[in-house]
């Protein structure tokens, strides 16, 4: 994530420094954080939201509507972020479904001190994954 000083901000949004210091005291925008030398730094997030500010003050909208337009954006970005995230979990989840039967033939096939090796072998993740992939086929735990 690219993130800029105030200079480098009020550049690329063609607004100035003093703006951009005002828009923070009001809480319309805020830095991702700070530097080592204690320079505000904005993401590239701050970039369109402040672009979106100055649209709408040549709208002439006010600041106060500008504020609760930028609520209800933000509500609905997070509301985006959570769904996107939960179709890529259920996407991952079928896949492990599909990968989980086909590894299940593979693990009948071992012999149970095989399993054990196999057991000892894997990392502490891999192998809770594997004992719930087992679970989920309704089989035993590795060991």
């Amino acid at each position: 994530m690219k993130l800029y000083r105030i200079g480098e901000l009020a550049k690329l949004s063609e607004v100035s420094p003093r703006t951009i210091d005002y828009y923070t005291k009001l809480g319309l925008i805020e830095p991702e954080k700070r530097s080592d030398k204690n320079y505000r730094l904005y993401s590239d997030e701050t970039l369109t939201r402040l672009k979106r500010i100055e649209h709408m003050k040549r709208e002439k909208y006010t600041l106060e509507e500008i504020r609760e337009a930028l609520r209800q954006w933000n509500k609905v970005s997070k509301d985006e972020i959570v769904a996107d995230k939960l179709t890529s979990l259920q996407q991952l989840l079928r896949q492990l479904e599909k990968e989980a039967k086909e590894i299940g033939p593979l693990l009948d096939k071992l012999k149970p001190s095989q399993l054990k090796n196999l057991n000892k072998m894997l990392t502490q993740p891999t192998a809770a994954c594997i004992e719930a992939l087992l679970l989920l086929l309704g089989k035993g735990p590795l060991s």
